[in-house]
């Protein structure tokens, strides 16, 4: 529920604290499309009153002016970070500190904007909006390349469309010690691809949506390859391909990078430990930590609100 600004609050500090999920995206084929949120978070707390003694981050900076323009209000805050998805890895770490932001800033004003803004605002500071659809909304999200520039609906359809994942869907992540910028990635990619390659990452994307759709993940199997992006930044990230035959090899339903890297993650039904170690084996001498987690279904929620005088 959103905080009250009365009168006899004016003098006192609200604060807000927003726990954001983490996110895989692109699933492979599903570039800038697709994305799940996963059971590993940062929790955003914002307040509101004295602002700090240095200036914000810019990605902060840039979240707080983007809601104020939106909403029209502004006000000092303070904010803080309690991290526990790692950064660079492509698991959406930087989404969910503008939609923390976002959130909270958005809270602590008596919630002016809807969720749909929110996660707007969200995706165009972001660039894409694989991330932002369901860190904001939680499950298997399929958002359409015009949602940027779309309201709520897109010549009466919707701008994003989104699945719960059951908890029988296990994501298993290899979390490489190696940072990759996502600007950086994104440049290695060819402005144009083969017709014969578009089609098979068309129909490869379809199927992984209508797996998640009808929740028969058996069928994602040998869906997630992809054309568009990860054989160009394999060229980051040589252990790649290794790591990815490593999990099917272990009855993973298939395995892919996740955002622009260098996490890669494997999605499985069954025997999550085994294929958790033979996807760490398969990256040595590359130093490495697994993570076994399902899919969140929430999204960015306040987990804590409070009216505090210090």
């Amino acid at each position: 529920m959103p905080l009250k600004l009365g009168i006899a609050t004016l003098c006192l500090r609200m604060q807000v604290t927003v726990r954001v999920p983490a996110s895989t995206s692109n699933l492979g084929p599903g570039f800038d499309c697709l994305g799940v949120a996963l059971r590993i978070y940062n929790n955003v707390t914002v307040t509101s009153g004295r602002g700090p003694e240095q200036p914000h981050p810019q990605i902060v900076s840039d979240a707080a002016g983007r809601f104020f323009k939106q909403a029209r209000c502004m006000f000092r805050f303070s904010f803080s970070i309690v991290e526990e998805i790692p950064r660079s890895r492509g698991l959406g770490s930087s989404a969910t500190i503008r939609l923390g932001i976002l959130d909270g800033l958005n809270r602590l004003s008596g919630a002016p904007l809807d969720q749909f803004t929110l996660f707007k605002l969200c995706a165009e500071l972001e660039g894409h909006p694989d991330n932002a659809a369901p860190a904001t909304f939680g499950g298997f999200t399929v958002v359409l390349g015009s949602a940027l520039r779309a309201d709520r609906l897109t010549r009466g359809v919707p701008a994003f469309q989104r699945f719960g994942v059951s908890p029988q869907l296990y994501f298993v992540l290899l979390v490489p010690a190696l940072e990759i910028r996502t600007s950086i990635a994104r440049r290695l990619l060819p402005s144009k691809i083969s017709h014969a390659a578009a089609v098979e990452n068309c129909g490869n994307a379809c199927a992984i949506t209508a797996a998640f759709a009808s929740k028969n993940y058996k069928n994602l199997r040998s869906a997630f390859v992809d054309f568009l992006h990860q054989p160009f930044r394999a060229k980051l990230m040589p252990f790649l391909p290794g790591v990815i035959a490593a999990a099917e090899k272990a009855g993973a339903l298939g395995a892919f990078l996740s955002g622009s890297g260098s996490a890669i993650c494997a999605i499985t039904l069954q025997h999550p430990d085994r294929i958790a170690a033979a996807m760490k084996r398969a990256a040595r001498p590359l130093l490495s930590r697994t993570i076994v987690t399902r899919a969140d279904n929430r999204g960015a929620h306040v987990i804590r609100s409070q009216i505090t005088d210090h």
